[in-house]
């Protein structure tokens, strides 16, 4: 653990703030989730909850399939860090952080398209919690197919999510 050198008490309900500067650094928003786990040296543990990590073999399975049938890169992330990613450059993605123009199309809940990528947000009870990008093989431009295999992954997520 690294300490922040900054001390909060708790008040007469039993919370505790979280600085501004730690919610920033940490990508923490309002209404975010937090797990909480002990340590057992005394210790509580926030840690930013993901429900996409829970559906994380799920989320391979679906990236390696269409990857297989269509060739290209497929990446399954949460609104912090990809969860999966096949294909040719799969390497390049795993367990990579979410950058600032991926959070904002997930966060806009638009789906998003050009000659690149595929990006298309899952959604869930009306919230993003993650998103399907596709990347094409060997500069090859995408499609309807490429749209629709990540609009069935988005969709898949999130009704898995629900469950």
């Amino acid at each position: 653990m690294k300490a922040t050198g900054i001390v909060r008490r708790i008040d007469d309900l039993g919370r505790v703030v979280v600085p501004k500067e730690i919610r920033r650094v940490l990508r923490i928003r309002e209404g975010d989730p937090l797990e909480i786990y002990t340590g057992t040296a005394g210790e509580v543990i926030l840690k930013k909850y993901s429900p996409i990590n829970e559906l994380s073999q799920f989320a391979d399975e679906y990236a390696e399939s269409v990857s297989k049938v269509l060739g290209a890169t497929i990446i399954v992330s949460d609104t912090d860090q990809v969860i999966s990613a096949w294909g040719a450059n799969k390497k390049d993605f795993a367990d990579k952080k979410v950058d600032s123009e991926l959070d904002k199309i997930i966060q806009s809940k638009n789906r998003y398209l050009n000659d690149s990528k595929i990006v298309v947000p899952i959604i869930s009870q009306g919230d993003p919690i993650g998103s399907i990008t596709i990347l094409p093989k060997d500069n090859k431009t995408l499609g309807d197919t490429e749209l629709k295999a990540a609009e069935i992954g988005a969709s898949l997520l999130a009704k898995q999510m629900e469950n």
